[in-house]
Protein backbone atom coordinates (compact mmCIF):
# COMPACT_ATOMS: atom_id res chain seq x y z
CA UNK A 1 0.00 0.00 0.00
CA UNK A 2 1.47 3.59 -0.88
CA UNK A 3 2.52 5.40 1.94
CA UNK A 4 -0.40 8.54 3.22
CA UNK A 5 2.08 11.76 3.41
CA UNK A 6 -0.54 13.12 5.35
CA UNK A 7 0.03 10.57 8.62
CA UNK A 8 3.18 12.29 8.98
CA UNK A 9 1.39 15.40 9.27
CA UNK A 10 4.01 17.20 6.39
CA UNK A 11 4.15 20.86 6.32
CA UNK A 12 1.99 22.96 3.87
CA UNK A 13 4.03 23.90 1.15
CA UNK A 14 6.22 26.73 2.09
CA UNK A 15 5.22 30.42 1.37
CA UNK A 16 7.26 32.25 -1.81
CA UNK A 17 7.54 28.78 -3.47
CA UNK A 18 3.59 29.73 -4.67
CA UNK A 19 5.21 33.24 -5.93
CA UNK A 20 8.29 31.89 -8.15
CA UNK A 21 5.82 29.16 -9.76
CA UNK A 22 3.33 31.82 -10.56
CA UNK A 23 5.65 34.17 -11.74
CA UNK A 24 6.70 30.88 -13.99
CA UNK A 25 3.63 29.60 -14.86
CA UNK A 26 2.27 25.99 -16.11
CA UNK A 27 3.39 23.03 -15.72
CA UNK A 28 4.06 22.25 -11.83
CA UNK A 29 6.92 20.06 -10.86
CA UNK A 30 5.42 19.40 -7.41
CA UNK A 31 5.71 15.80 -5.81
CA UNK A 32 7.72 14.63 -8.70
CA UNK A 33 10.67 12.91 -9.29
CA UNK A 34 13.50 13.17 -11.70
CA UNK A 35 15.09 9.98 -12.79
CA UNK A 36 15.81 10.76 -16.29
CA UNK A 37 15.66 13.92 -19.03
CA UNK A 38 12.68 11.95 -20.20
CA UNK A 39 10.78 12.61 -17.24
CA UNK A 40 10.50 15.92 -18.28
CA UNK A 41 8.58 17.62 -20.96
CA UNK A 42 9.88 20.14 -23.45
CA UNK A 43 8.00 23.06 -21.47
CA UNK A 44 9.60 21.89 -17.96
CA UNK A 45 12.81 21.34 -19.12
CA UNK A 46 12.57 25.18 -20.71
CA UNK A 47 10.91 25.65 -16.81
CA UNK A 48 13.69 23.95 -15.11
CA UNK A 49 16.62 26.15 -17.20
CA UNK A 50 14.12 29.61 -16.50
CA UNK A 51 13.90 29.24 -12.85
CA UNK A 52 17.67 27.85 -12.70
CA UNK A 53 18.88 31.72 -14.49
CA UNK A 54 16.42 33.31 -12.54
CA UNK A 55 17.42 32.13 -9.59
CA UNK A 56 21.02 32.56 -10.56
CA UNK A 57 20.29 36.40 -11.16
CA UNK A 58 19.04 36.64 -7.53
CA UNK A 59 15.55 37.37 -8.90
CA UNK A 60 13.88 35.98 -5.79
CA UNK A 61 16.82 36.18 -3.17
CA UNK A 62 13.90 37.98 -0.83
CA UNK A 63 12.06 34.86 -1.07
CA UNK A 64 14.07 31.97 -2.59
CA UNK A 65 14.76 30.56 1.33
CA UNK A 66 11.36 30.00 1.82
CA UNK A 67 11.32 27.37 -1.23
CA UNK A 68 12.45 24.57 1.24
CA UNK A 69 11.87 25.97 4.53
CA UNK A 70 11.78 23.59 7.20
CA UNK A 71 12.40 20.36 4.57
CA UNK A 72 14.71 17.98 5.05
CA UNK A 73 16.70 16.06 1.57
CA UNK A 74 18.73 12.85 2.14
CA UNK A 75 21.44 12.80 -0.36
CA UNK A 76 22.44 8.82 -0.53
CA UNK A 77 25.88 7.90 -1.80
CA UNK A 78 27.40 4.94 -3.45
CA UNK A 79 30.02 6.73 -4.80
CA UNK A 80 31.45 10.21 -3.70
CA UNK A 81 31.60 13.49 -5.33
CA UNK A 82 32.91 16.59 -4.68
CA UNK A 83 30.32 18.87 -7.44
CA UNK A 84 26.79 16.65 -6.37
CA UNK A 85 27.98 16.43 -2.29
CA UNK A 86 28.73 19.90 -2.28
CA UNK A 87 26.05 21.81 -4.76
CA UNK A 88 23.33 19.93 -3.15
CA UNK A 89 23.80 20.38 0.62
CA UNK A 90 24.69 24.40 -0.04
CA UNK A 91 21.45 24.23 -2.49
CA UNK A 92 19.26 23.05 0.42
CA UNK A 93 20.76 25.08 2.39
CA UNK A 94 20.24 28.47 0.41
CA UNK A 95 16.49 27.76 -0.24
CA UNK A 96 15.72 27.39 3.65
CA UNK A 97 16.20 23.85 4.21
CA UNK A 98 18.51 21.07 5.31
CA UNK A 99 20.39 18.87 3.63
CA UNK A 100 21.62 14.95 5.23
CA UNK A 101 24.28 12.81 3.54
CA UNK A 102 24.25 9.20 4.15
CA UNK A 103 26.84 6.93 2.37
CA UNK A 104 25.81 3.57 1.49
CA UNK A 105 25.62 0.50 -0.67
CA UNK A 106 21.74 0.32 -1.68
CA UNK A 107 20.36 -3.42 -0.85
CA UNK A 108 23.05 -4.53 1.26
CA UNK A 109 21.90 -4.33 4.75
CA UNK A 110 18.56 -3.95 3.68
CA UNK A 111 16.53 -3.71 0.37
CA UNK A 112 15.67 -1.17 -1.50
CA UNK A 113 12.27 -0.63 -1.24
CA UNK A 114 12.65 -1.08 2.67
CA UNK A 115 15.09 2.25 2.57
CA UNK A 116 12.38 4.17 0.18
CA UNK A 117 9.49 3.46 2.85
CA UNK A 118 11.93 4.08 5.62
CA UNK A 119 12.80 7.54 4.18
CA UNK A 120 9.69 8.90 3.03
CA UNK A 121 8.61 8.96 6.78
CA UNK A 122 11.33 10.88 7.87
CA UNK A 123 12.26 13.30 4.83
CA UNK A 124 10.91 15.04 1.97
CA UNK A 125 12.94 14.10 -0.88
CA UNK A 126 16.01 11.72 -1.71
CA UNK A 127 18.93 12.70 -4.28
CA UNK A 128 20.96 9.82 -4.54
CA UNK A 129 24.24 9.14 -6.15
CA UNK A 130 24.66 5.48 -7.40
CA UNK A 131 26.33 2.59 -9.47
CA UNK A 132 22.85 1.24 -11.14
CA UNK A 133 19.96 3.25 -12.66
CA UNK A 134 17.46 0.13 -11.17
CA UNK A 135 18.13 1.82 -7.52
CA UNK A 136 17.04 5.38 -8.04
CA UNK A 137 14.09 3.63 -10.12
CA UNK A 138 13.21 1.28 -7.16
CA UNK A 139 13.70 4.53 -4.56
CA UNK A 140 11.16 6.42 -7.19
CA UNK A 141 8.87 3.47 -7.12
CA UNK A 142 8.64 2.38 -3.44
CA UNK A 143 8.83 6.37 -2.08
CA UNK A 144 5.70 8.38 -1.56
CA UNK A 145 8.67 11.59 -1.75
CA UNK A 146 10.53 12.80 -4.86
CA UNK A 147 13.90 11.30 -6.00
CA UNK A 148 16.08 13.02 -7.75
CA UNK A 149 18.70 11.20 -9.77
CA UNK A 150 22.34 12.48 -8.59
CA UNK A 151 24.27 10.07 -11.33
CA UNK A 152 23.36 6.42 -12.61
CA UNK A 153 25.04 4.43 -14.77
CA UNK A 154 22.78 5.49 -17.07
CA UNK A 155 21.99 9.10 -17.05
CA UNK A 156 23.09 12.12 -14.82
CA UNK A 157 19.83 14.71 -15.86
CA UNK A 158 21.34 17.47 -13.56
CA UNK A 159 24.57 17.47 -14.42
CA UNK A 160 22.79 17.98 -18.42
CA UNK A 161 20.47 20.83 -16.89
CA UNK A 162 23.64 22.77 -15.53
CA UNK A 163 25.34 22.24 -18.89
CA UNK A 164 22.15 23.30 -21.33
CA UNK A 165 22.18 26.53 -18.39
CA UNK A 166 25.97 27.20 -19.11
CA UNK A 167 25.27 26.66 -22.97
CA UNK A 168 22.44 29.19 -22.80
CA UNK A 169 24.38 31.82 -20.81
CA UNK A 170 27.42 31.70 -23.17
CA UNK A 171 25.62 31.60 -26.93
CA UNK A 172 21.82 32.87 -25.79
CA UNK A 173 19.15 31.07 -27.98
CA UNK A 174 20.85 27.61 -28.69
CA UNK A 175 17.69 26.20 -31.03
CA UNK A 176 19.20 24.83 -34.40
CA UNK A 177 22.88 25.10 -32.75
CA UNK A 178 25.41 21.81 -32.62
CA UNK A 179 26.45 20.11 -29.47
CA UNK A 180 29.24 17.50 -29.88
CA UNK A 181 30.34 15.01 -27.12
CA UNK A 182 33.49 13.18 -27.96
CA UNK A 183 34.24 9.82 -26.08
CA UNK A 184 32.76 7.36 -24.60
CA UNK A 185 28.66 6.82 -24.88
CA UNK A 186 28.18 7.49 -21.00
CA UNK A 187 25.35 8.45 -18.89
CA UNK A 188 26.14 11.95 -19.55
CA UNK A 189 26.15 12.08 -22.88
CA UNK A 190 22.60 10.00 -22.66
CA UNK A 191 21.29 13.09 -21.01
CA UNK A 192 22.71 15.36 -22.96
CA UNK A 193 21.71 13.86 -26.18
CA UNK A 194 17.83 13.34 -24.84
CA UNK A 195 17.95 16.94 -23.22
CA UNK A 196 19.75 18.74 -26.51
CA UNK A 197 16.88 16.89 -28.67
CA UNK A 198 14.03 18.56 -26.49
CA UNK A 199 15.68 21.92 -27.14
CA UNK A 200 16.07 21.52 -30.76
CA UNK A 201 20.39 20.90 -30.59
CA UNK A 202 22.03 19.05 -33.25
CA UNK A 203 23.87 16.67 -31.15
CA UNK A 204 26.54 14.65 -31.89
CA UNK A 205 28.47 11.80 -30.41
CA UNK A 206 32.06 10.74 -31.92
CA UNK A 207 32.99 7.50 -29.66
CA UNK A 208 35.63 4.48 -30.75
CA UNK A 209 33.67 1.46 -31.76
CA UNK A 210 32.73 -1.01 -28.71
CA UNK A 211 31.79 2.46 -26.79
CA UNK A 212 28.54 3.07 -28.25
CA UNK A 213 25.44 5.23 -26.44
CA UNK A 214 22.71 2.99 -25.21
CA UNK A 215 20.45 2.61 -28.58
CA UNK A 216 17.42 2.60 -26.83
CA UNK A 217 18.94 5.94 -25.48
CA UNK A 218 19.61 7.24 -28.61
CA UNK A 219 15.89 6.06 -30.68
CA UNK A 220 14.17 7.88 -28.23
CA UNK A 221 16.20 10.83 -28.75
CA UNK A 222 15.71 10.42 -32.37
CA UNK A 223 11.53 10.75 -31.85
CA UNK A 224 11.74 13.76 -29.94
CA UNK A 225 14.20 15.46 -32.44
CA UNK A 226 12.07 14.71 -34.37
CA UNK A 227 9.52 17.00 -32.98
CA UNK A 228 11.33 19.65 -32.45
CA UNK A 229 13.63 19.86 -35.59
CA UNK A 230 17.46 18.89 -33.94
CA UNK A 231 19.24 15.80 -35.17
CA UNK A 232 21.44 13.09 -33.79
CA UNK A 233 24.35 11.34 -34.99
CA UNK A 234 26.31 8.74 -33.37
CA UNK A 235 29.66 8.45 -35.48
CA UNK A 236 33.25 7.40 -34.66
CA UNK A 237 34.22 9.79 -37.05
CA UNK A 238 35.95 12.06 -34.55
CA UNK A 239 36.14 15.26 -36.87
CA UNK A 240 32.67 14.44 -38.42
CA UNK A 241 31.07 14.76 -34.83
CA UNK A 242 32.84 18.01 -33.55
CA UNK A 243 32.85 19.79 -37.80
CA UNK A 244 31.27 23.38 -37.09
CA UNK A 245 30.08 22.71 -33.33
CA UNK A 246 29.01 25.49 -31.03
CA UNK A 247 30.01 23.54 -28.48
CA UNK A 248 32.86 20.49 -27.79
CA UNK A 249 32.21 18.65 -24.82
CA UNK A 250 33.97 15.59 -23.32
CA UNK A 251 34.56 13.51 -20.10
CA UNK A 252 36.71 11.11 -18.75
CA UNK A 253 37.57 7.84 -20.34
CA UNK A 254 37.41 5.70 -17.21
CA UNK A 255 34.40 6.55 -15.05
CA UNK A 256 34.35 5.20 -11.25
CA UNK A 257 33.76 1.49 -11.33
CA UNK A 258 35.39 1.18 -14.70
CA UNK A 259 39.36 1.35 -13.12
CA UNK A 260 39.85 -2.59 -14.54
CA UNK A 261 39.60 -1.06 -18.01
CA UNK A 262 41.32 1.82 -18.02
CA UNK A 263 44.53 0.40 -19.86
CA UNK A 264 41.79 -0.68 -22.74
CA UNK A 265 39.96 2.53 -22.83
CA UNK A 266 43.25 4.59 -23.15
CA UNK A 267 43.87 2.59 -26.26
CA UNK A 268 40.94 2.73 -27.75
CA UNK A 269 40.29 6.11 -26.59
CA UNK A 270 44.03 7.87 -27.96
CA UNK A 271 42.45 9.42 -31.16
CA UNK A 272 40.03 10.58 -29.31
CA UNK A 273 41.18 13.11 -27.04
CA UNK A 274 40.00 16.72 -27.19
CA UNK A 275 42.71 19.23 -28.30
CA UNK A 276 43.65 21.98 -29.90
CA UNK A 277 44.14 20.43 -33.83
CA UNK A 278 40.60 18.91 -32.66
CA UNK A 279 38.80 22.11 -31.26
CA UNK A 280 39.93 23.96 -34.32
CA UNK A 281 37.47 21.55 -37.00
CA UNK A 282 34.86 23.24 -34.42
CA UNK A 283 33.15 26.60 -34.75
CA UNK A 284 35.72 29.57 -33.81
CA UNK A 285 33.62 30.56 -30.95
CA UNK A 286 32.94 27.26 -29.77
CA UNK A 287 32.83 26.45 -26.13
CA UNK A 288 34.59 23.94 -24.30
CA UNK A 289 32.62 21.77 -21.90
CA UNK A 290 33.49 19.28 -19.03
CA UNK A 291 31.44 17.66 -16.14
CA UNK A 292 34.67 17.48 -14.19
CA UNK A 293 36.62 15.92 -12.68
CA UNK A 294 39.37 16.25 -16.02
CA UNK A 295 42.31 13.85 -16.41
CA UNK A 296 44.56 16.53 -18.03
CA UNK A 297 46.57 15.05 -20.62
CA UNK A 298 44.16 12.01 -21.22
CA UNK A 299 40.74 12.85 -22.43
CA UNK A 300 41.15 16.24 -22.89
CA UNK A 301 44.64 18.62 -23.04
CA UNK A 302 45.35 21.27 -20.14
CA UNK A 303 45.83 24.14 -22.90
CA UNK A 304 42.08 23.90 -23.99
CA UNK A 305 40.80 23.00 -20.43
CA UNK A 306 42.24 25.80 -19.46
CA UNK A 307 42.06 27.66 -22.22
CA UNK A 308 39.77 31.15 -23.08
CA UNK A 309 36.69 28.51 -25.26
CA UNK A 310 36.73 26.53 -21.77
CA UNK A 311 33.62 27.15 -19.91
CA UNK A 312 33.90 24.30 -16.95
CA UNK A 313 34.12 26.08 -13.80
CA UNK A 314 30.90 27.31 -15.18
CA UNK A 315 29.26 24.64 -15.81
CA UNK A 316 30.46 23.10 -12.10
CA UNK A 317 28.45 26.55 -10.91
CA UNK A 318 25.21 25.96 -12.29
CA UNK A 319 24.98 22.72 -11.16
CA UNK A 320 24.15 24.34 -7.93
CA UNK A 321 21.51 27.00 -9.25
CA UNK A 322 19.94 24.09 -11.64
CA UNK A 323 19.64 21.94 -9.01
CA UNK A 324 17.68 24.00 -6.60
CA UNK A 325 15.42 24.88 -9.40
CA UNK A 326 14.91 21.00 -9.48
CA UNK A 327 14.49 21.08 -6.05
CA UNK A 328 12.52 24.35 -5.72
CA UNK A 329 10.05 22.74 -8.17
CA UNK A 330 9.76 19.11 -7.16
CA UNK A 331 9.86 19.32 -3.10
Amino acid sequence: MAYDKSISQRMAPPRGRSELLDVLGEPRLRGRSLLSISDLSVAEARLVLDVAARLKRGKFDETQTMFAKGQTLVMLFEKPSLRTRVTFEAGMTQLGGHAIYYETRLGQRETVPDIAHNLERWVDGIMARVFDHASVMALAQNAGIPVVNGLSDLEHPCQALADFQTFIEHKGEISGMKMAFVGDGNNVAHSLMLLAAKLGVHFTLGHPKGYEANPEIVERARAEAAQTGATILVTTDVHKAVEAADAVYTDVWTSMGQEDEAAARAKAFAGYQLNAELLARADKDAIVMHCLPAHRGEEITADVLDGPQSVVFHQAENRLHAQKAVLSLVL
